[in-house]
């Protein structure tokens, strides 16, 4: 028998994937949440080479059964099934094994790599421990619990050997793509960000959105979690911790600069610009620049600025490089791909973040409410620097489901550590005070190493 190949120093994915498919030892996809990220996954596995989603985990199994449905027959038969063991049956005859459990498809045999695409914080929490724990890759669709408790995890899969990754496709990871572009190039960068397609409605609440989510065949909560800001707050700290860059006031700038402009606004205010420091995270209102990503760097070199002259790019020595696109969904099985084929991970957050995503009451907060849930009636990502943050003793944003009011709330407050107590019961709330400790721990070796 002849000994499987593996993918050579620069191999492309594709060429890796179709090296597997000659193989006949296809990437084997785990995923949790079958609503619409989870689908258009199934559906965009069945038509790529080499790979396929071999379990899937909702609540609601039909959603899997409904998701292979539209995929067509390039995507695996389902049958539904319960138990670890059974996932690991269903997998060797080649089936796609639907079940309720996600601790199912995490600890299952045959399964190399596990995609949470649920979007609930605790939920995240809960997958990515146990797949990390079981020996697998974990993509992170979550973004929401990345920002929350990310260093820990990405560090808890370093441990064990595994890959901790955001998905390819959303803007923080398309966004991350240029970053690494502009720093291979050694140029400076100044902002980096996404546009926004819609303006702000901070109070906006799932009631006022279910006529357009049924049109978009979205969920509400989760069409008013962009609505209100909460994602955009979610996804530049996603970019923020990833990188070291930072909020350059609380909430950011969010001006409405046209992509032409971009470079000419978020720029220092001594040149012109809105920044008060280079090195942020932000993003743009105006028409134009949305679904996509770019990324402000600094050529101050004026052969570098010559060449960028006679390319039609400009003066300097502020530059806009742009990604007109992501893809969200889509490209997220590259992610999936690229940590069983190469061990990379597209996206992670460093050690000690740099912000936090916080939460500002959207009403008016009776002392012993219980909290509900990012995109619904009681509250509203956003961002901040992990200085701010720490100052103002926020309550980060994926610790708020579930929490009780202790103290009333007025409208546009801040949840805090004082006027709020999380339940302890959640696996993310554990987690973060696990990270919290193990932040504070780093921080002091680091401090006798320095006075040593």
């Amino acid at each position: 028998m002849s000994k499987p190949s593996v993918p050579r120093l620069g191999d492309s994915i594709a060429e890796a994937l179709k090296l597997r498919e000659i193989e006949g030892r296809r990437v084997r996809v785990g995923l949790i949440g079958a609503g619409q990220m989870g689908t258009d996954i199934i559906v965009q596995t069945a038509l790529m080479t080499g790979i396929d989603v071999v379990a899937a985990a909702d609540a609601i199994p039909d959603n899997v059964f409904a998701a292979r449905a539209i995929a067509g027959p390039g995507a695996l038969e389902p049958v539904l099934v319960d138990g670890s063991a059974a996932v690991t049956r269903a997998v060797s005859r080649r089936q796609l094994a639907v079940v309720r459990s996600h601790r199912d498809v995490c600890t299952a045999e045959g399964v190399d790599v596990v995609i949470d695409a649920t979007g609930n914080p605790n939920v995240g929490a809960e997958v990515a421990l146990a797949t990390i724990a079981a020996g697998k890759h974990i993509v992170m669709m979550n973004v929401e619990a990345d920002v929350t408790i990310g260093a820990y995890l990405a560090a808890k899969a370093a441990a064990a050997g595994v890959v901790y990754t955001l998905g390819a496709g959303d803007e923080p990871s398309a966004t991350m793509e240029l970053i690494n572009f502009v720093r291979g190039l050694g140029y400076p960068i100044v902002a980096a960000g996404k546009g926004k397609n819609n303006p702000f409605r901070i109070d906006a609440t799932p009631d006022a959105y279910v006529e357009e989510a049924k049109r978009r065949n979205m969920n509400p909560r989760m069409l008013v979690e962009f609505v209100d800001g909460s994602k955009t707050m979610v996804e530049m700290v996603a970019i923020a911790n990833a990188t070291g860059l930072v909020p350059d006031i609380p909430g950011m700038h969010g001006p409405d600069a046209p992509l032409a402009s971009l470079h000419k606004v978020l720029c220092p205010r001594e040149e012109g610009g809105v920044l008060s420091r280079k090195g942020v995270v932000d993003f743009t209102v105006s028409p134009g620049v949305a679904p996509g990503v770019f990324v402000v760097a600094e050529m101050r070199h004026p052969r570098l600025r010559e060449r960028m002259n006679d390319l039609h790019l400009g003066a300097g020595p502020y530059y806009t490089f742009f990604r007109p696109y992501h893809l969200t969904s889509l490209e997220v099985p590259l992610s999936a791909a690229a940590a069983v084929l190469f061990g990379q991970s597209h996206m992670r957050p460093l050690p000690v973040p740099s912000a936090e995503v916080a939460a500002r009451a959207k009403r008016d907060l009776a002392a012993g409410e219980t909290l509900d849930a990012i995109g619904e009636y009681c509250y509203r990502g956003f961002a901040l620097s992990r200085a701010d943050a720490l100052a103002r003793d926020a309550l980060p944003l994926g610790l708020a489901q579930g929490a009780s009011v202790k103290l009333p709330i007025a409208k546009g407050e801040f949840l805090t550590y004082a006027n709020c107590r999380p339940d302890e019961r959640l696996k993310i709330v554990q987690v973060r005070r696990a990270q919290d400790e193990m932040i504070r721990a780093a921080g002091q070796a680091s401090s006798l190493a320095v006075a040593s």
